[in-house]
């Protein structure tokens, strides 16, 4: 009896690591059958979208309890690294923007890792895919009133933003207070080059840099807030402010193209500056991962494979939060929405996580002296 009780002991023990070895590669329905058991998964989201995705996974899903938080991608990685500090792990699933940040101080420092559902490996690019999986693209862009300016935006050239006309008519959420908004910020100065171009294809001269300005990108930061950029506390004020019907030559501001899906509830009239030169913003991805100490391995498995969306053209119900003009989705097999302008078409910049990083802070710096 005790040499079977040794062999059952050792037959479990080392069940329990290959069990651990194999959840990244199980199906839906296999974690399905532990997720049931766990009962429950905790996800950090930077968008208030995910209270649709709570519904649509529990309704999927019963016996699985979604529990979402909706925070901003800057507080959402202050919190993560509180609670690592603390040695806390709250979070199973963290859906995040702010990549620059992300992966240079979440992932390398091991707070997070990375998931790739096996179902959807093969329909990604490997961009897509690793160093954290990207569920979708999204943006910083300036958006404009198509009902106040119904022949198209009124601006044809960033550089525009920076004179008389528009003084004060500019606004943004705060860059130090939302990350993918000093990630805006820093793109400007990573393009430097085209800023400089821009700028004498308006003025028809070379651009002068101020005294101690590096470059025509930190420039033309410098010149915005001098003609006094308006920094709002949200997205949302930013939206309403430059979208609201009724207005006689509205602000324009810089938010999320995919915004517009709120026209008609809100009463908006947003729409994307695209013809500008040299580019409207910066594209990004929203991207999914585990926590690197998660309760429930199987339960945030199935979020995640739930949250890129099922086998038909537009995601099905996990992706359709997502399915709007202006997030563009990852996978190959999920078409683009028919309202959007097409990825390729679209006069945005992609962002390099780790080149912005390298710069970001000094940017940062910047923006503070300037406010």
């Amino acid at each position: 009896m005790k040499r079977m009780m040794m062999i059952g002991a050792v037959l479990v023990a080392l069940a329990a690591p290959a069990m651990a070895q194999d959840v990244d590669t199980l199906s839906p329905e296999a974690l399905l059958t532990l997720a049931q058991k766990e009962g429950k998964v905790t996800v950090y989201s930077f968008t208030s979208r995910i209270a649709r995705v709570e519904k649509a996974f529990e309704e999927a899903y019963p016996g699985i309890d979604l529990i979402g938080f909706d925070m901003s991608s800057t507080e959402m990685i202050t919190r993560l690294r509180t609670e690592a500090a603390a040695g806390i792990t709250n979070a199973d699933v963290v859906y995040v923007s702010d990549a620059p940040v992300v992966l240079s101080d979440l992932l390398e420092t091991g707070l997070l890792k990375n998931y790739v559902p096996p179902r959807i490996a093969d329909k990604l690019d490997t961009a897509f895919k690793s160093p954290l999986l990207a569920q979708r693209l999204s943006t910083k862009v300036l958006m404009y009133n198509e009902a106040a300016y119904p022949n198209g935006a009124p601006i044809k050239n960033l550089w525009d933003l920076t004179t008389p006309e528009w003084k004060g008519k500019v606004l943004m959420v705060d860059p130090l207070q939302r990350g993918d908004y000093l990630d805006l910020m820093t793109e400007f100065v990573l393009r430097s080059d085209e800023m400089a171009k821009a700028y004498e294809a308006l003025f028809r001269k070379p651009i002068e840099l101020d005294d101690g300005v590096e470059t025509a990108g930190h420039q033309f930061i410098v010149d915005l807030f001098e003609n006094d950029l308006v920094l709002l506390a949200s997205t949302d004020d930013v939206n309403a402010a430059v979208g609201k019907l009724g207005q006689d030559q509205p602000p324009v501001g810089f938010t999320s193209y995919s915004d517009r899906r709120d026209n008609e509830d809100e009463g908006w009239a947003l729409q994307v500056v695209n013809d500008v030169v040299p580019s409207n913003g910066i594209v990004f991805p929203a991207l999914l991962a585990l926590t690197a100490d998660t309760k429930n391995p199987a339960a945030s498995r199935l979020a995640i494979d739930f949250l890129m969306g099922d086998d038909s053209e537009t995601g099905g119900p996990g992706y359709a939060p997502f399915y709007v003009a202006g997030d563009w989705p990852t996978r190959s097999d999920i078409k683009g929405h028919p309202d959007a302008i097409p990825l390729a078409d679209f006069k945005a910049w992609r962002v390099d996580p780790a080149a912005t990083a390298t710069i970001r802070k000094s940017v940062g710096d910047l923006v503070l002296q300037l406010q």
